[in-house]
């Protein structure tokens, strides 16, 4: 069954249920609330295992004209109906062991009587209870579509609760909580089911048919019920209800509930007269019934209360997800015929993510008078006059395509271009999951199969659907396919809260254009190294951000002068004494961690700068810092801070690299070449901190896949333990 089935069977099967779903939900808060306040009456006894049933008796008998039953409820409360001296018949609540009235049986709040009707059967007698059964039967049937769903969503049963991808409230919180919730609701839907199965009749007979028994000619005779041994050795926890007989007539028995069977004893010889165990129907209705009211236990009520909660819940995120995914996949319909399109974008999307990147896309070629067909890959047809096919898909599950993806490999086989084609395949996904971005490997390596095929770019992988690094990508296509291309921006977050700075100090340009600022907050802020500093030049509205080091209770930055840089020009203009307002963003995925004891630190250029903070703030920890930079006069700038911390006192190792010296080497050839020293770090809990530019961050990250190849470590497995750690640009 393919995994658009479950998706659309799971949105369908909400759509047709909502409206009861709705109700059950509401009126299973409501009817959760009723046990627990209940039981907040404070009549349970404690000690029923400790009190016989001719205790109980005894007490009643001392305070009352007489008993007409007695019943355990799965409270543990014990409650009597009871005659009184002044002939008054009461339902009260009793101390067992002393028959004193603990308060009277009040009648039902109209509210749980109203909410019992309205969760049952709708006011709509047999119809509606037939309803609401079958409505409980879909529940249990979205449940297991969305538990499938969420299990191809995490990369496998294995990988069911681990780390959910950072995604917008709903979609995060829907994931959370179908985790949290799921037995729970299944517990929920099964038992309606069964209770409307047995409204119908629907299961086994489960009468019960008592025989009688002649007294036997050597019996004892007892005056009192009290003093007959059953009574004595029976304890109140083994019972459910006594009806006690209206007359005397040896014929007239007494009844008993007991937890796995009903007994009738003569109330003269004690005997039991007939006994009958519950059939396993019984015991199953009385389980079911427990299970679906919370009767008896605060604690399963108040996970009842918040599952029933958690339905309303779902609907209203997923009806969010749905139309943001609808939302994210249309595209225009002044769209120009497929045969007629020189540039042809071709999507593989679950969420909608990457079609959102596509239709930037498609909006970009267009806007430069472009001939531009999108589709899914699931379309993939012949193009008669197409010269350029971009393809952007994400991988879902365990390396596999997005379900408008799945036919794309057999439509590839099949189909014959009538022309040559240049390409390029943008895999969209998150290095928290296993088999980051498979499919558009998969893609990548199909494509280079057929000699038509002329790949534009090597294949080019997102994390996270950084949108910066997407226009990375397209300023690189740009420049190959001298297409000039504006990507349009995603949407700013909510206005940061602004405070004023005052500049300490700002060095000079050094020889890679790059200076220092050190700050200092005019009023007492919380922030740490690896924060971020929201910058609004002149007031503008788009937010510059610089990565923080703090030093003490000043903050560091390293900054790279741009020539047409609004931001980095308007710092630089700022001197010693000048102040200014900015934002301090929390960026809590790139702090230090506190419990980290040893580190290997990775950075190119002004990457550095969270990383001479975190050294200066954790100098007990065992830190190697691996930088890499233009010449050796670009790391200048920054020995002078290394030296006056003394950090090699403490022992923090410093190793740099030089692209542009004669011996020229990349960062990542130094951590080639730290192989053993990283296995050991990451062996012994350790972490790795990436920072820089996405270039610089891609080839670290294939060093390190090529390191961990020969052991059981993925990039994956260390993000989700929370030892990799990036924040690169």
């Amino acid at each position: 069954m393919t995994i658009s089935i479950w998706r659309y069977s799971h949105l369908v099967l909400a759509l047709a249920s909502s409206l009861f779903l709705l109700v059950a939900s509401v009126t299973g808060v409501i009817l959760a609330v009723e046990p627990i306040s209940h039981q907040a009456k404070g009549f349970t006894v404690a000690n029923l295992k400790d009190v016989s049933l001719a205790t109980a008796i005894e007490g009643l008998k001392d305070n009352y004209d007489e008993v007409f039953s007695i019943e355990v409820e799965s409270s543990g409360f014990v409650k009597a109906s009871v005659l009184t001296a002044d002939l008054e018949t009461l339902d009260i609540y009793i101390n067992p062991e002393t028959g004193e009235k603990l308060g009277e049986v009040l009648k039902r709040p109209e509210i749980y009587s109203f909410a019992t009707n309205l969760h049952r059967s709708l006011f709509l007698k047999s119809i509606g209870r037939f309803f609401v059964g079958f409505v409980s039967f879909l529940l249990f049937l979205i449940a297991l579509t969305g538990m499938f769903l969420l299990a191809k969503r995490q990369g496998g049963i294995k990988k069911l609760f681990s780390k959910v991808q950072k995604e917008y409230f709903e979609m995060r919180y829907h994931v959370i909580f179908s985790r949290i919730f799921f037995i729970p609701i299944i517990i929920l839907a099964l038992t309606g089911i069964y209770l409307s199965a047995e409204r119908f009749n629907l299961l086994p007979d489960t009468a019960i048919e008592f025989k009688k028994k002649e007294i036997s000619e050597e019996t004892t005779y007892f005056r009192n019920l009290s003093e007959i041994p059953f009574f004595k050795e029976t304890r109140l926890s083994e019972i459910r209800e006594v009806e006690f007989p209206f007359s005397e007539d040896p014929e007239d028995y007494v009844h008993i509930a007991l937890n796995d069977k009903e007994i009738k004893i003569n109330q003269q010889t004690g005997e039991i007269m007939s006994s009958v165990s519950y059939p396993y129907i019984i015991l199953a209705s009385r389980l079911s019934l427990v299970l679906h009211t919370g009767e008896g236990s605060v604690l399963w009520s108040i996970v009842l209360l918040i599952s029933s909660a958690s339905i309303a819940f779902f609907m209203y995120s997923g009806f969010v997800m749905t139309l943001k995914r609808r939302k994210k996949v249309s595209t225009t319909s002044a769209m120009p015929d497929k045969d007629v399109s020189e540039f042809v974008i071709l999507v593989g999307s679950e969420t909608g993510t990457s079609f959102d990147f596509a239709t930037r896309l498609y909006n970009a070629l267009t806007l430069v008078g472009k001939n531009v067909f999108l589709t899914e890959l699931n379309n993939y047809s012949t193009y008669a006059k197409a010269k350029h096919i971009i393809i952007l898909t994400a991988t879902y599950g365990e390396g596999e395509p997005p379900t408008n993806a799945r036919k794309f490999e057999n439509l590839f086989k099949a189909v014959i271009q009538p022309n040559k084609i240049n390409y390029s395949v943008v895999g969209f996904g998150s290095l928290e999951y296993p088999d980051y971005c498979q499919f558009a490997i998969d893609i990548d390596l199909l494509l280079k199969t057929k000699n038509d095929f002329q790949a534009v770019l090597p294949i080019y992988k997102i994390d996270n659907a950084d949108f910066t690094d997407f226009k990375k990508w397209a300023k690189k296509w740009s420049e190959k396919t001298e297409v000039s291309l504006q990507i349009e921006p995603t949407k700013r977050k909510k206005k940061l809260r602004q405070i004023s700075f005052e500049v300490i100090q700002r060095t000079e340009l050094n020889i890679d254009n790059t200076f220092l600022l050190r700050l200092k907050p005019k009023r007492k802020v919380k922030f740490t190294s690896g924060d971020l500093l929201s910058v609004f030049p002149n007031e503008t509205e788009i937010a510059r951000q610089y990565s923080i080091a703090r030093m003490g209770d000043e903050i560091l930055l390293s900054i790279k002068k741009h020539e047409f840089g609004r931001g980095s020009s308007y710092l630089f203009e700022l001197n010693k004494g000048a102040i200014f307002k900015a934002a301090i963003e929390t960026n809590s995925h790139f702090h230090f961690p506190k419990k980290a004891y040893s580190a290997f630190l990775i950075a190119n250029g002004t990457g550095i700068a969270p990383f001479l903070g975190m050294m200066d703030e954790n100098k007990n920890a065992s830190i190697k810092l691996l930088w890499g930079g233009g010449s050796k006069d670009s790391s200048s700038i920054y020995d002078s801070i290394l030296e006056i911390e003394n950090l090699k006192n403490y022992g923090i190792v410093i190793q740099k690299c030089f692209s542009q010296e004669v011996n020229k080497q990349y960062v990542q050839d130094l951590v080639l070449l730290q192989k053993n020293a990283i296995l050991k770090i990451i062996d012994a809990d350790g972490i790795i901190m990436i920072c820089g530019s996405l270039a610089m961050q891609h080839g670290v990250l294939e060093v390190l896949e090529e390191i961990f190849i020969s052991c059981e470590i993925t990039l994956d497995i260390l993000i989700n333990n929370g030892q990799l750690k990036m924040d690169c640009y």
